[in-house]
């Protein structure tokens, strides 16, 4: 499907709204939380538009058991100290470092971009767990552009899923225990649905 830009978040300045006293948060089990901030970054559909064209996409393929397949979405990684693609990135970094600092005590070091392009392309259910969020409480921030897709959360080991759709600028962050105690997937959808870019601001050691 084409993109269908949303009313609200197709201006062409990009930049981060506030999320003193906005943004909402959710306490999950076994010391973990979840912050949700719908429509955070306003003109968020006029930067899709540009890191869709901006960005060195590439596809991967990964050993999955006895055989290789094409991992289902296009991916690009920046790394600490790496210049980010567009400059409405670095804003939004420094708007998240500002607010969660003095909470995650390090600044977000590391920008992941993942491009869904159709309801077929889809992450399993995972956490971050390369690096310390294996071991540590951390912070992982997603910044969600474009059609609205499923996020989904469950407990590890079994519980209830939580479901947010997200897209158009909406912000949702994971901290505390979430990376280990956690997991989260974007799921296939046979539902109609346009093409989502997802970016992962993550502190330094945590993939």
């Amino acid at each position: 499907m084409t993109f269908q830009a949303s009313l609200l978040a197709c201006g062409k300045e990009v930049r981060p709204g506030p999320l003193g006293g906005v943004v909402q948060r959710t306490p999950l089990a076994a010391g973990a939380w979840l912050d949700l901030r719908p429509g955070w970054l306003l003109g968020a559909d006029a930067l899709f538009d540009r890191l869709r064209h901006a960005v060195p996409w590439r596809a991967e393929r990964r050993q999955m058991y006895d055989r290789v397949v094409a991992v289902p979405r296009l991916l690009a990684f920046y790394g600490e100290g790496a210049a980010l693609p567009d400059p409405a990135l670095d804003a939004a970094r420094a708007a998240l470092d500002s607010h969660y600092g003095a909470e995650l005590g390090e600044p977000f070091a590391t920008a992941g971009l993942c491009w869904y392009r159709d309801g077929r392309d889809s992450v399993a259910w995972h956490g971050d767990t390369v690096g310390r969020g294996a071991t540590a409480d951390t912070i992982v921030a997603i910044v969600s552009l474009g059609a609205p897709r499923t996020l989904a959360l469950r407990p590890r080991g079994g519980g209830r899923t939580l479901r947010f759709d997200v897209g158009h600028g909406d912000l949702l962050v994971m901290g505390g225990s979430c990376q280990r105690a956690w997991e989260h997937a974007v799921p296939k959808t046979t539902r109609p649905c346009g093409p989502r870019i997802s970016v992962q601001f993550r502190p330094r050691g945590v993939r």
